[in-house]
Protein backbone atom coordinates (compact mmCIF):
# COMPACT_ATOMS: atom_id res chain seq x y z
CA UNK A 1 0.00 0.00 0.00
CA UNK A 2 3.09 2.57 0.67
CA UNK A 3 4.48 1.67 -1.95
CA UNK A 4 1.75 2.57 -4.61
CA UNK A 5 1.04 5.37 -2.35
CA UNK A 6 4.41 6.80 -2.64
CA UNK A 7 4.10 6.07 -7.05
CA UNK A 8 1.48 8.52 -7.31
CA UNK A 9 2.71 10.99 -4.24
CA UNK A 10 4.90 12.97 -6.16
CA UNK A 11 2.78 13.29 -9.36
CA UNK A 12 -0.76 14.14 -7.37
CA UNK A 13 1.22 16.90 -5.52
CA UNK A 14 2.40 18.55 -8.97
CA UNK A 15 -0.84 18.16 -10.54
CA UNK A 16 -3.10 19.19 -7.56
CA UNK A 17 -0.98 22.27 -7.03
CA UNK A 18 -1.11 23.01 -11.12
CA UNK A 19 -4.70 22.91 -11.05
CA UNK A 20 -5.07 25.20 -7.81
CA UNK A 21 -2.98 27.30 -8.97
CA UNK A 22 -4.88 28.00 -12.19
CA UNK A 23 -8.24 27.99 -10.60
CA UNK A 24 -6.90 30.76 -8.26
CA UNK A 25 -5.91 32.75 -11.04
CA UNK A 26 -7.02 32.20 -14.49
CA UNK A 27 -10.43 31.11 -12.75
CA UNK A 28 -10.93 27.83 -14.16
CA UNK A 29 -8.73 24.93 -16.16
CA UNK A 30 -8.32 26.37 -19.62
CA UNK A 31 -6.89 22.93 -21.98
CA UNK A 32 -3.00 24.52 -21.73
CA UNK A 33 -3.41 23.72 -18.24
CA UNK A 34 -4.72 20.10 -18.65
CA UNK A 35 -2.52 19.44 -21.28
CA UNK A 36 0.49 20.04 -19.12
CA UNK A 37 -0.88 18.54 -16.22
CA UNK A 38 -0.94 15.41 -19.02
CA UNK A 39 3.08 16.27 -19.57
CA UNK A 40 4.20 16.26 -15.67
CA UNK A 41 2.45 13.31 -15.08
CA UNK A 42 4.08 11.72 -17.93
CA UNK A 43 7.56 13.00 -16.67
CA UNK A 44 7.07 12.18 -13.27
CA UNK A 45 5.10 8.99 -12.71
CA UNK A 46 5.90 6.66 -10.55
CA UNK A 47 7.23 8.59 -8.19
CA UNK A 48 10.32 8.48 -6.27
CA UNK A 49 10.22 6.51 -2.80
CA UNK A 50 11.73 8.84 0.33
CA UNK A 51 9.94 7.47 3.50
CA UNK A 52 13.50 6.63 4.78
CA UNK A 53 15.34 9.95 3.80
CA UNK A 54 15.64 12.00 6.54
CA UNK A 55 14.06 15.12 6.19
CA UNK A 56 16.89 17.70 5.29
CA UNK A 57 17.89 15.10 2.49
CA UNK A 58 13.84 14.81 1.65
CA UNK A 59 13.89 18.55 1.43
CA UNK A 60 16.84 18.51 -0.86
CA UNK A 61 15.57 15.65 -3.27
CA UNK A 62 12.54 17.38 -4.17
CA UNK A 63 14.06 20.58 -5.35
CA UNK A 64 16.86 18.52 -6.94
CA UNK A 65 14.08 16.85 -9.12
CA UNK A 66 11.92 19.64 -9.23
CA UNK A 67 14.96 21.97 -10.69
CA UNK A 68 15.24 19.35 -13.59
CA UNK A 69 11.76 19.36 -14.25
CA UNK A 70 11.34 22.71 -14.48
CA UNK A 71 14.06 22.94 -16.70
CA UNK A 72 12.62 20.48 -19.06
CA UNK A 73 9.60 21.91 -19.44
CA UNK A 74 11.01 25.27 -19.90
CA UNK A 75 13.52 23.96 -23.14
CA UNK A 76 9.30 22.51 -24.11
CA UNK A 77 7.79 25.21 -24.34
CA UNK A 78 10.88 27.80 -25.79
CA UNK A 79 11.19 25.10 -28.20
CA UNK A 80 7.05 24.80 -29.16
CA UNK A 81 6.49 28.63 -28.49
CA UNK A 82 3.71 26.94 -25.94
CA UNK A 83 4.98 28.83 -23.14
CA UNK A 84 2.89 31.87 -24.52
CA UNK A 85 -0.26 29.75 -23.62
CA UNK A 86 0.33 30.89 -19.66
CA UNK A 87 0.14 33.07 -17.45
CA UNK A 88 2.97 34.50 -16.29
CA UNK A 89 2.06 34.97 -12.59
CA UNK A 90 0.42 31.33 -12.91
CA UNK A 91 4.01 30.50 -14.08
CA UNK A 92 5.91 31.86 -11.31
CA UNK A 93 3.43 30.87 -8.16
CA UNK A 94 3.37 27.10 -9.55
CA UNK A 95 7.14 27.34 -9.70
CA UNK A 96 7.52 27.48 -5.79
CA UNK A 97 3.99 26.47 -5.08
CA UNK A 98 4.90 22.86 -6.56
CA UNK A 99 7.85 21.86 -4.36
CA UNK A 100 6.13 22.85 -0.95
CA UNK A 101 2.96 20.66 -2.09
CA UNK A 102 5.25 17.84 -3.11
CA UNK A 103 7.58 18.08 0.43
CA UNK A 104 3.80 18.57 2.24
CA UNK A 105 2.36 15.55 0.74
CA UNK A 106 5.62 13.32 1.96
CA UNK A 107 5.59 14.81 5.18
CA UNK A 108 2.20 14.01 5.27
CA UNK A 109 2.71 10.34 4.34
CA UNK A 110 4.78 10.04 6.88
CA UNK A 111 2.69 11.15 9.78
CA UNK A 112 -0.47 8.12 8.14
CA UNK A 113 2.03 5.92 7.28
CA UNK A 114 2.36 3.85 10.68
CA UNK A 115 -1.88 3.75 10.37
CA UNK A 116 -1.43 2.46 6.55
CA UNK A 117 0.57 -0.07 7.39
CA UNK A 118 -2.09 -1.20 10.33
CA UNK A 119 -4.87 -1.59 7.79
CA UNK A 120 -2.28 -3.97 5.86
CA UNK A 121 -2.95 -6.35 8.88
CA UNK A 122 -0.28 -7.72 11.19
CA UNK A 123 3.22 -8.00 10.53
CA UNK A 124 4.89 -10.29 7.53
CA UNK A 125 6.93 -12.69 9.67
CA UNK A 126 10.96 -13.28 8.07
CA UNK A 127 13.64 -15.84 8.43
CA UNK A 128 17.26 -15.50 6.95
CA UNK A 129 19.10 -18.54 6.21
CA UNK A 130 23.05 -18.25 7.03
CA UNK A 131 23.80 -16.49 9.62
CA UNK A 132 26.74 -15.07 7.64
CA UNK A 133 28.10 -11.15 7.03
CA UNK A 134 25.48 -10.49 4.32
CA UNK A 135 22.43 -11.94 6.55
CA UNK A 136 23.85 -10.16 9.46
CA UNK A 137 23.52 -6.59 7.44
CA UNK A 138 19.97 -7.62 6.07
CA UNK A 139 18.87 -8.13 9.84
CA UNK A 140 20.53 -5.29 10.52
CA UNK A 141 18.71 -2.98 7.83
CA UNK A 142 15.47 -4.63 9.01
CA UNK A 143 15.64 -3.72 12.24
CA UNK A 144 17.01 -0.16 11.85
CA UNK A 145 14.07 0.66 8.79
CA UNK A 146 11.00 2.58 9.86
CA UNK A 147 8.06 2.07 8.06
CA UNK A 148 8.47 -1.51 7.33
CA UNK A 149 5.94 -4.64 7.94
CA UNK A 150 8.66 -7.37 8.18
CA UNK A 151 9.68 -8.96 11.52
CA UNK A 152 12.15 -10.82 11.64
CA UNK A 153 11.99 -14.12 13.64
CA UNK A 154 15.65 -15.30 13.41
CA UNK A 155 18.02 -17.13 11.89
CA UNK A 156 18.74 -20.36 10.56
CA UNK A 157 22.44 -22.48 10.07
CA UNK A 158 24.26 -25.71 10.37
CA UNK A 159 27.68 -23.98 11.66
CA UNK A 160 27.93 -24.80 15.66
CA UNK A 161 27.62 -21.72 17.49
CA UNK A 162 30.74 -21.28 19.02
CA UNK A 163 31.75 -20.48 14.98
CA UNK A 164 28.96 -18.04 14.53
CA UNK A 165 28.33 -14.14 15.52
CA UNK A 166 28.31 -14.66 19.57
CA UNK A 167 26.29 -11.43 19.57
CA UNK A 168 23.54 -12.76 16.88
CA UNK A 169 23.19 -16.39 18.49
CA UNK A 170 20.29 -15.46 20.69
CA UNK A 171 18.40 -15.63 17.35
CA UNK A 172 19.48 -18.84 16.09
CA UNK A 173 16.63 -20.48 15.70
CA UNK A 174 18.08 -24.25 14.14
CA UNK A 175 19.49 -25.96 11.65
CA UNK A 176 18.30 -25.91 8.07
CA UNK A 177 16.73 -29.92 8.59
CA UNK A 178 14.35 -27.49 11.02
CA UNK A 179 13.48 -25.23 8.74
CA UNK A 180 10.65 -26.37 6.36
CA UNK A 181 8.67 -27.34 9.54
CA UNK A 182 9.58 -24.33 11.33
CA UNK A 183 7.97 -22.52 8.52
CA UNK A 184 5.11 -24.39 8.49
CA UNK A 185 4.23 -24.49 12.42
CA UNK A 186 4.80 -20.42 12.58
CA UNK A 187 3.37 -19.39 9.32
CA UNK A 188 6.45 -17.26 7.71
CA UNK A 189 6.12 -15.38 4.93
CA UNK A 190 9.37 -14.35 3.75
CA UNK A 191 12.93 -16.47 3.96
CA UNK A 192 15.75 -14.45 2.90
CA UNK A 193 18.72 -17.26 1.80
CA UNK A 194 21.81 -15.88 2.82
CA UNK A 195 24.35 -19.07 1.84
CA UNK A 196 27.66 -18.84 -0.57
CA UNK A 197 27.24 -19.88 -3.99
CA UNK A 198 29.87 -22.75 -2.94
CA UNK A 199 26.88 -24.19 -1.02
CA UNK A 200 24.81 -24.93 -4.33
CA UNK A 201 23.94 -28.31 -3.46
CA UNK A 202 22.45 -27.40 0.27
CA UNK A 203 20.37 -24.39 -1.48
CA UNK A 204 19.03 -27.10 -3.86
CA UNK A 205 18.23 -29.31 -0.78
CA UNK A 206 16.30 -26.35 1.40
CA UNK A 207 14.38 -25.28 -2.16
CA UNK A 208 13.35 -28.80 -2.79
CA UNK A 209 12.47 -28.64 0.78
CA UNK A 210 10.59 -25.28 0.84
CA UNK A 211 8.41 -26.13 -2.19
CA UNK A 212 5.98 -27.35 0.56
CA UNK A 213 5.42 -24.20 1.90
CA UNK A 214 3.87 -20.82 0.44
CA UNK A 215 6.76 -18.43 2.21
CA UNK A 216 8.06 -15.79 -0.51
CA UNK A 217 11.19 -16.50 -0.98
CA UNK A 218 15.02 -14.46 -2.17
CA UNK A 219 18.29 -15.30 -2.77
CA UNK A 220 20.75 -12.50 -0.65
CA UNK A 221 23.77 -11.77 -2.75
CA UNK A 222 25.86 -13.91 -3.20
CA UNK A 223 23.80 -16.26 -5.23
CA UNK A 224 23.03 -18.28 -7.92
CA UNK A 225 19.97 -18.76 -10.33
CA UNK A 226 17.59 -21.26 -10.51
CA UNK A 227 14.58 -21.74 -11.89
CA UNK A 228 12.42 -18.45 -10.71
CA UNK A 229 8.73 -18.10 -10.18
CA UNK A 230 8.31 -14.47 -10.98
CA UNK A 231 12.49 -13.81 -10.32
CA UNK A 232 13.25 -10.10 -10.25
CA UNK A 233 15.69 -7.97 -8.24
CA UNK A 234 14.59 -5.82 -5.51
CA UNK A 235 15.97 -4.31 -2.15
CA UNK A 236 14.48 -4.98 1.54
CA UNK A 237 15.37 -2.11 3.23
CA UNK A 238 18.51 -0.79 0.79
CA UNK A 239 19.68 -4.85 0.77
CA UNK A 240 19.18 -5.89 -2.88
CA UNK A 241 17.72 -9.19 -3.01
CA UNK A 242 16.47 -11.62 -5.54
CA UNK A 243 13.28 -13.08 -5.63
CA UNK A 244 12.68 -16.83 -6.54
CA UNK A 245 9.20 -17.80 -5.47
CA UNK A 246 7.04 -14.42 -5.45
CA UNK A 247 3.69 -13.54 -6.71
CA UNK A 248 3.28 -12.67 -9.78
CA UNK A 249 0.41 -10.22 -8.13
CA UNK A 250 2.76 -7.16 -6.12
CA UNK A 251 2.50 -3.30 -6.47
CA UNK A 252 0.40 -2.05 -9.47
CA UNK A 253 -0.34 -5.68 -10.66
CA UNK A 254 -2.25 -6.58 -7.34
CA UNK A 255 -4.30 -3.79 -8.02
CA UNK A 256 -5.02 -4.17 -11.75
CA UNK A 257 -5.65 -8.10 -10.71
CA UNK A 258 -8.07 -6.95 -8.13
CA UNK A 259 -9.77 -4.33 -10.14
CA UNK A 260 -10.50 -6.47 -13.44
CA UNK A 261 -11.57 -9.10 -10.56
CA UNK A 262 -14.09 -6.87 -9.60
CA UNK A 263 -15.18 -4.88 -13.27
CA UNK A 264 -15.35 -8.34 -14.74
CA UNK A 265 -17.43 -10.50 -12.08
CA UNK A 266 -20.07 -7.50 -11.62
CA UNK A 267 -20.76 -7.56 -14.93
CA UNK A 268 -20.77 -11.10 -15.64
CA UNK A 269 -23.54 -11.63 -12.26
CA UNK A 270 -25.66 -8.46 -13.93
CA UNK A 271 -25.97 -10.47 -17.40
CA UNK A 272 -26.03 -14.38 -15.75
CA UNK A 273 -28.53 -13.17 -13.45
CA UNK A 274 -31.77 -14.75 -15.30
CA UNK A 275 -29.63 -17.70 -15.71
CA UNK A 276 -28.83 -18.41 -12.39
CA UNK A 277 -32.34 -18.06 -11.03
CA UNK A 278 -33.19 -20.98 -14.03
CA UNK A 279 -30.85 -23.10 -12.93
CA UNK A 280 -31.10 -22.95 -8.90
CA UNK A 281 -34.95 -23.71 -9.79
CA UNK A 282 -34.05 -26.68 -11.80
CA UNK A 283 -31.59 -28.25 -9.52
CA UNK A 284 -34.10 -28.10 -6.86
CA UNK A 285 -36.99 -30.03 -8.75
CA UNK A 286 -34.18 -32.70 -10.13
CA UNK A 287 -33.60 -33.69 -6.59
CA UNK A 288 -33.65 -33.08 -2.86
CA UNK A 289 -31.19 -31.10 -1.14
CA UNK A 290 -29.08 -27.84 -1.45
CA UNK A 291 -29.02 -25.41 -4.58
CA UNK A 292 -25.16 -24.63 -3.52
CA UNK A 293 -22.50 -26.79 -2.69
CA UNK A 294 -20.06 -25.68 -0.24
CA UNK A 295 -16.70 -27.22 -0.48
CA UNK A 296 -13.64 -25.99 1.61
CA UNK A 297 -10.23 -25.54 -0.44
CA UNK A 298 -6.98 -24.23 -0.50
CA UNK A 299 -7.01 -20.63 -1.22
CA UNK A 300 -4.08 -17.84 -1.24
CA UNK A 301 -1.27 -18.68 0.89
CA UNK A 302 -3.01 -22.34 1.49
CA UNK A 303 -5.18 -20.96 3.71
CA UNK A 304 -9.11 -22.69 3.59
CA UNK A 305 -11.95 -21.07 1.54
CA UNK A 306 -15.34 -22.16 1.28
CA UNK A 307 -16.06 -21.99 -2.23
CA UNK A 308 -19.28 -22.34 -4.28
CA UNK A 309 -20.81 -24.48 -6.82
CA UNK A 310 -24.23 -25.35 -8.17
CA UNK A 311 -25.05 -28.97 -6.27
CA UNK A 312 -24.54 -31.59 -9.26
CA UNK A 313 -24.24 -34.48 -7.30
CA UNK A 314 -26.69 -36.30 -4.54
CA UNK A 315 -23.79 -36.13 -2.03
CA UNK A 316 -21.98 -33.31 -0.67
CA UNK A 317 -18.67 -34.79 0.19
CA UNK A 318 -16.05 -32.57 2.30
CA UNK A 319 -14.30 -34.88 4.46
CA UNK A 320 -10.94 -36.48 4.52
CA UNK A 321 -11.21 -38.52 1.71
CA UNK A 322 -12.82 -37.32 -1.69
CA UNK A 323 -13.16 -39.39 -4.81
CA UNK A 324 -13.32 -37.59 -7.94
CA UNK A 325 -16.29 -37.47 -10.33
CA UNK A 326 -15.60 -39.86 -13.09
CA UNK A 327 -17.38 -40.84 -16.59
CA UNK A 328 -20.93 -42.28 -15.75
CA UNK A 329 -20.91 -41.68 -11.88
CA UNK A 330 -23.99 -42.32 -10.06
CA UNK A 331 -23.57 -39.72 -7.78
CA UNK A 332 -24.13 -36.88 -10.96
CA UNK A 333 -27.83 -36.22 -11.07
CA UNK A 334 -29.49 -35.88 -14.31
CA UNK A 335 -29.10 -31.68 -14.34
CA UNK A 336 -25.91 -32.18 -12.56
CA UNK A 337 -24.32 -33.60 -15.54
CA UNK A 338 -25.33 -31.26 -18.06
CA UNK A 339 -24.03 -28.60 -15.78
CA UNK A 340 -20.78 -29.78 -15.08
CA UNK A 341 -20.18 -30.65 -18.63
CA UNK A 342 -21.48 -26.66 -19.83
CA UNK A 343 -18.95 -26.05 -16.59
CA UNK A 344 -22.72 -23.85 -15.26
CA UNK A 345 -22.00 -25.39 -12.21
CA UNK A 346 -18.78 -23.03 -11.51
CA UNK A 347 -20.95 -19.95 -11.47
CA UNK A 348 -21.47 -19.48 -8.12
CA UNK A 349 -18.46 -18.73 -7.74
CA UNK A 350 -18.10 -15.35 -9.74
CA UNK A 351 -19.51 -14.60 -6.05
CA UNK A 352 -16.50 -15.89 -4.38
CA UNK A 353 -14.37 -13.50 -6.50
CA UNK A 354 -16.35 -10.46 -5.41
CA UNK A 355 -15.52 -11.50 -1.42
CA UNK A 356 -11.63 -11.53 -2.68
CA UNK A 357 -11.68 -14.94 -2.00
CA UNK A 358 -11.01 -16.25 -5.68
CA UNK A 359 -9.64 -14.50 -9.17
CA UNK A 360 -11.38 -15.09 -12.63
CA UNK A 361 -8.64 -16.38 -14.06
CA UNK A 362 -5.70 -18.74 -11.64
CA UNK A 363 -5.00 -22.20 -10.27
CA UNK A 364 -8.15 -24.37 -10.17
CA UNK A 365 -9.07 -24.96 -6.47
CA UNK A 366 -8.59 -28.33 -5.29
CA UNK A 367 -10.61 -30.34 -2.69
CA UNK A 368 -8.61 -29.82 0.70
CA UNK A 369 -8.40 -33.98 0.79
CA UNK A 370 -6.57 -33.91 -2.99
CA UNK A 371 -4.41 -30.99 -1.69
CA UNK A 372 -2.94 -32.97 1.19
CA UNK A 373 -2.27 -36.06 -1.39
CA UNK A 374 -1.01 -34.24 -4.15
CA UNK A 375 1.33 -31.69 -1.94
CA UNK A 376 3.20 -35.18 -0.88
CA UNK A 377 3.91 -36.20 -4.68
CA UNK A 378 4.00 -33.42 -6.63
CA UNK A 379 7.17 -31.09 -6.16
CA UNK A 380 6.11 -27.22 -6.25
CA UNK A 381 2.52 -28.53 -5.84
CA UNK A 382 2.02 -25.75 -3.41
CA UNK A 383 3.33 -22.88 -4.93
CA UNK A 384 0.41 -22.57 -6.82
CA UNK A 385 -1.31 -20.87 -3.81
CA UNK A 386 0.91 -18.15 -4.36
CA UNK A 387 -2.20 -16.80 -5.60
CA UNK A 388 -5.86 -16.62 -5.48
CA UNK A 389 -7.38 -20.08 -6.79
CA UNK A 390 -9.24 -19.46 -10.56
CA UNK A 391 -12.50 -20.13 -12.00
CA UNK A 392 -10.47 -20.81 -14.94
CA UNK A 393 -6.75 -21.37 -15.73
CA UNK A 394 -4.42 -22.04 -18.11
CA UNK A 395 -4.21 -25.82 -17.43
CA UNK A 396 -7.15 -26.13 -17.94
CA UNK A 397 -7.63 -24.13 -21.69
CA UNK A 398 -5.12 -26.53 -22.48
CA UNK A 399 -6.80 -29.89 -21.94
CA UNK A 400 -6.19 -30.73 -18.39
CA UNK A 401 -9.78 -29.61 -17.36
CA UNK A 402 -11.97 -32.47 -16.00
CA UNK A 403 -10.79 -35.39 -13.79
CA UNK A 404 -7.01 -36.19 -13.35
CA UNK A 405 -6.79 -39.92 -13.51
CA UNK A 406 -3.04 -40.45 -13.33
CA UNK A 407 -0.29 -38.10 -11.20
CA UNK A 408 1.52 -37.65 -14.95
CA UNK A 409 -1.77 -35.92 -15.54
CA UNK A 410 -1.51 -34.05 -12.56
CA UNK A 411 1.81 -32.63 -12.52
CA UNK A 412 1.27 -31.56 -16.06
CA UNK A 413 -1.92 -29.65 -14.67
CA UNK A 414 0.41 -28.06 -11.76
CA UNK A 415 3.48 -27.37 -14.51
CA UNK A 416 0.48 -25.24 -16.38
CA UNK A 417 -0.28 -23.84 -12.91
CA UNK A 418 3.53 -22.76 -12.57
CA UNK A 419 3.69 -21.54 -16.11
CA UNK A 420 0.89 -19.53 -15.36
CA UNK A 421 2.47 -17.63 -12.49
CA UNK A 422 5.79 -16.96 -14.09
CA UNK A 423 4.19 -15.58 -17.67
CA UNK A 424 0.89 -13.69 -16.06
CA UNK A 425 -0.54 -10.49 -17.21
CA UNK A 426 -3.50 -8.84 -18.07
CA UNK A 427 -3.44 -9.89 -21.45
CA UNK A 428 -3.08 -13.44 -21.21
CA UNK A 429 -6.01 -13.47 -18.41
CA UNK A 430 -8.41 -11.97 -21.25
CA UNK A 431 -7.19 -14.59 -23.40
CA UNK A 432 -7.47 -18.02 -20.96
CA UNK A 433 -11.36 -15.89 -20.39
CA UNK A 434 -12.05 -15.78 -23.88
CA UNK A 435 -10.20 -19.20 -24.89
CA UNK A 436 -12.64 -20.78 -21.65
CA UNK A 437 -15.61 -20.09 -23.63
CA UNK A 438 -14.36 -22.04 -26.69
CA UNK A 439 -13.46 -24.82 -24.52
CA UNK A 440 -16.51 -25.11 -22.56
CA UNK A 441 -18.41 -25.19 -26.07
CA UNK A 442 -16.09 -28.21 -26.84
CA UNK A 443 -14.27 -29.78 -24.01
CA UNK A 444 -15.40 -33.59 -23.44
CA UNK A 445 -13.02 -33.96 -20.53
CA UNK A 446 -15.53 -32.43 -17.76
CA UNK A 447 -17.90 -35.15 -16.09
Amino acid sequence: MLSAVESILDPAALILSLWLVSTRIEGGLPPPYLILAVIVFSITFPGTSRLQFSIKRLVFDVLYSWFWVVLLLLLLGVATGYMNEFSSEALITWLWVAPLSQIGAHLALRATAPYLLMLQGPPQRAIIVGMNDQGAALAGRIHETRYSKIELSGFFDDRSPNRLNQAANSQLLGRLRELPGFVKENRIQYIYLSLPMASQPRILHVLDELKDTTASIYFVPDMFITDLIQGRSGTVCGTPVISVCESPFTGSNGIIKRASDIVLSLLILALISPLLLIIALAIKLDSPGPVIFKQRRYGLDGEEILVYKFRSMRVCEDGESIRQAQKGDSRITRIGAFLRKSSLDELPQFVNVLQGRMSIVGPRPHAVAHNEIYRNLIKGYMIRHKVKPGITGWAQVNGYRGETRTLDKMQARIDHDLDYLRNWSLRLDLHIILKTIMVVFRDRAAY
